[in-house]
C-alpha cells in the first residue's frame, strides 16, 4: 500500500466516521442534495480500504458497497469532480455492482480535509441516464464543501485553543486563505515567537509538570496580546509558540519590532509573573499572498527562529540562503534510502597506501561517493555527517562493507597482496549481529581475514559501551586488523589507546599537511609516532600532499603514509592501471 493511501486511511480512521450511527446533520446535506439537484438517490460515501460506506444515504437501502469499480472510489483516488452520464455506455464501469443493481447515471465531488485527503464524496445517482451541467457540478462542490464544514465540526476541528482562548493553528490557514483570495499578490510578514526553546519543553515537563507550562502559555499569551495591541490577531500554535501577521515593512523596523516584543515577554521574569525563566526568540518571515500555503508560511518563520536560537540573537530574519541549505540536507536524508536501491549512484573509490620503507603499495582506504541525480557528485563530508547519527548509517555501512569486500574479493583472486581498510561508524558497533554479518560476508566471498582493514575514528572509539569493545576483540580474535582513524582529534586522555584494541593509528591530515615548515606540527607527530610505536601500533600518515613532507614523515620513523601526492582516491579499474605502473 502507498505511503499516501496509509496516510489518508490513517486520517479516516482517526474522525472516527466509518460504522458510526447515522447523524441529522449529515443526512440534512444529503436530503438537500437530492433535492436541489433533482435526483432520487444521494449519498455521503467514505472510501475505505476495500469497501465504500455510506455515512449518510437518500433512496438506497444498502449501507456499503465494494470499492473495486466504485465511481466514489475514482473520486477518492483523483481528488476530483467525476460525472458518469451513462453507467452502461462506460467501460469501465458497465459490469459495477452499480450498473448491475440498476443505476444508470453517476455524479460524485470530492470530501477533501485541510491536509488534503480525500475522506470520499458526495455523490447523487439516477437510475435513468443524464446529462449534468457546469452548474450542477459547482452546486456539488458546495454540498461537499458543507460536508466537510460538518465534519469539522462534528469531530471538534475547532478554531479556538482551549487554554489561551485564542485561536489557533487551524485558524490561521483559515484566516490566510480569507487574505489571498481578498488580497493577493500583498506582502506581509509572519511573527512568530517562541517563548521557550522548544528543546527544553521535555525537561520543563520532567522538573515542574504541565500545570507550570500552562500557567506559562496563558501568561504569556496575555503579553503578547497586550504588546502587539487588540487589533491585531494572535495565534497559539500550540506548546509556547504563537504567531501573528503584520504589514510589510523594512528589516530594521521588524526586527526592532521582534525584540520589544521580546523584551516585553523578558519583562514578565523579572517580575515573576512567569513560573519558569524565558528566552524568547521571533523568528520574521515576509511572504506574498497566495503564493505560500500557510504550512510553509510557519515553516520559515520557525526557521529563522531557529536560525536567531543557534546565532544566540533574540530575533532573525528568515534566510532564504540559510533555508535553501536546510531543504538541501533534509533532500539528501530522504534520497539516500533510493540510493542504497539504485546501483548508478553510490559508488566507492581506492585511495593507495604506501610502505615509507619500500615504498612498495600495501593496500588502499575504500571511499564512498554518491552522485546524486540532481545535484551531481557530492563529498562525502557533505552527506556522511547527515546520515550518521540517524537509522540509515546501518544500511549504509552495509553496502560499503559489502561492495568493498567484493572488491577486495577480486583483486585477490587476480594475486594482489593488497590489505584495503573499510570506515566503520560507531552506530554498526552497537549491533548485535555485526561481526557475524561481516564475516559471513568475507566468508561467501572467500576473502582472506587479512585482507580487510575495519578503521573507525577516535570519537566513534571513545566513550563507546561494551557492545563496541566485544565487537572490536571479537574481529581482531577472528583474524582482522583495526585501525583508529583521525588519530589525535579532540582527545586530550589518551588513555583509551591501553584500553581499545587495535592495530593501526592514522595521524589526521591536520597535522600533516604544514608538517614541512611547522615546526610545532613536526614536534606533535614525532610524538604521536613514538608513543604509538611504544604502545605497538603501526602508524599512518594521512594528507601528504608534496615532497617535502613525505621525506620528513621518513625521517620521523612513521610507517605508511596516504595522501594526494601519492594517488587521489581512484576507481577500481583505475587503481590497477596506477598498481601496475608503479
Amino acid at each position: 500500500m502507498k505511503a499516501q493511501e496509509q496516510d489518508r486511511l490513517f486520517a479516516l480512521r482517526q474522525l472516527n466516521l466509518l460504522d458510526t450511527s447515522p447523524s441529522e446533520g449529515f443526512d440534512r446535506i444529503t436530503r438537500m442534495a437530492s433535492q436541489l439537484l433533482g435526483l432520487p438517490i444521494a449519498a455521503v460515501s467514505f472510501t475505505d480500504e476495500n469497501r465504500q460506506w455510506f455515512k449518510s444515504r437518500v433512496g438506497v437501502e444498502h449501507w456499503e458497497i465494494p470499492r473495486e469499480m466504485a465511481p466514489c472510489g475514482e473520486v477518492c483516488d483523483a481528488s476530483q469532480i467525476l460525472v458518469i452520464p451513462d453507467l452502461i455506455d462506460s467501460d469501465h464501469y458497465r459490469n459495477s455492482y452499480l450498473a448491475k443493481s440498476g443505476i444508470r447515471f453517476y455524479a460524485g465531488a470530492p470530501l477533501i480535509t485541510r491536509e488534503g485527503h480525500t475522506l470520499g464524496a458526495i455523490c447523487v445517482l439516477d437510475t435513468q441516464p443524464r446529462e449534468f451541467s457546469e452548474q450542477e457540478q459547482a452546486m456539488l462542490r458546495d454540498l461537499a464543501a458543507l460536508v466537510m464544514a460538518q465534519i469539522e465540526l462534528q469531530h471538534a476541528f475547532g478554531r479556538v485553543d482551549p487554554l489561551t482562548g485564542l485561536p489557533n493553528r487551524n485558524q490561521f490557514a483559515e484566516d490566510l486563505q480569507d487574505m489571498q483570495r481578498d488580497l493577493p499578490k500583498e506582502w506581509r510578514v509572519a511573527l512568530l515567537t517562541e517563548v521557550v526553546d522548544v528543546s527544553e519543553i521535555s525537561a520543563l515537563h520532567r522538573t515542574l509538570g504541565p500545570t507550570y507550562l500552562d500557567d506559562l502559555v496563558r501568561v504569556a499569551a496575555r503579553c503578547l496580546q497586550q504588546a502587539i495591541g487588540s487589533g491585531v490577531k494572535l495565534y497559539h500554535l500550540g506548546g509556547c509558540q504563537f504567531v501573528h501577521l503584520v504589514n510589510h515593512a523594512s528589516d530594521t523596523y521588524l526586527l526592532t519590532e521582534a525584540l520589544r516584543l521580546r523584551q516585553a515577554l523578558l519583562a514578565l521574569e523579572s517580575a515573576r509573573a512567569v513560573p519558569v525563566l524565558v528566552r524568547p526568540t521571533v523568528g520574521i518571515a515576509p511572504f506574498c499572498l497566495g503564493e505560500m500555503a500557510a504550512a510553509d508560511i510557519l515553516r520559515s518563520a520557525y526557521a529563522a527562529c531557529l536560525d536567531a536560537r543557534q546565532a544566540r540573537k533574540g530575533a532573525g530574519l528568515f534566510s532564504l540562503e540559510l533555508d535553501t541549505d536546510y531543504q538541501r540536507r533534509y533532500m539528501l536524508l530522504n534520497d539516500i534510502g533510493r540510493a542504497l536501491e539504485n546501483e548508478d549512484e553510490l559508488y566507492l573509490v581506492f585511495q593507495p597506501r604506501l610502505c615509507l620503507d619500500s615504498g612498495e603499495c600495501t593496500g588502499a582506504e575504500a571511499l564512498l561517493r554518491w552522485r546524486h541525480p540532481i545535484v551531481g557528485d557530492l563529498s562525502p563530508d557533505e552527506f556522511i555527517p547527515l546520515i550518521e547519527h540517524t537509522p540509515m548509517v546501518k544500511p549504509l555501512t552495509q553496502w560499503v562493507l559489502r561492495h568493498t569486500i567484493h572488491q577486495a574479493a577480486v583483486w585477490y583472486r587476480q594475486g594482489e597482496t593488497l590489505r584495503i581498510s573499510v570506515n566503520v561508524s560507531a552506530t554498526n558497533l552497537e549491533e548485535e549481529h555485526f561481526t557475524l554479518r561481516l564475516l559471513g560476508e568475507m566468508a561467501h566471498m572467500a576473502l582472506p581475514k587479512a585482507n580487510l582493514e575495519v578503521e573507525l575514528t577516535e570519537s566513534a572509539l571513545v566513550g563507546q559501551g561494551e557492545m563496541a569493545i566485544e565487537q572490536l576483540k571479537a574481529l581482531i580474535a577472528a583474524g582482522l586488523r583495526v585501525a583508529i582513524d583521525d588519530f589525535g582529534t579532540g582527545y586530550s586522555s589518551l588513555s583509551y589507546l591501553h584500553e581499545i584494541p587495535a592495530h593501526t593509528v592514522k595521524i589526521d591530515r591536520r597535522f600533516i599537511t604544514h608538517l614541512d615548515h611547522d615546526e610545532r606540527a613536526a614536534t606533535l607527530v614525532a610524538s604521536m609516532i613514538s608513543m604509538a610505536h611504544n604502545l605497538g601500533y603501526r602508524v599512518v600518515a594521512e594528507g601528504i600532499e608534496n615532497d617535502a613532507v613525505y621525506r620528513r614523515l621518513v625521517q620521523l620513523g612513521c610507517d605508511e603514509a596516504q595522501g594526494y601526492l601519492i594517488a587521489k582516491p581512484l576507481s577500481p579499474a583505475a587503481f590497477e592501471k596506477w598498481l601496475h605502473q608503479e
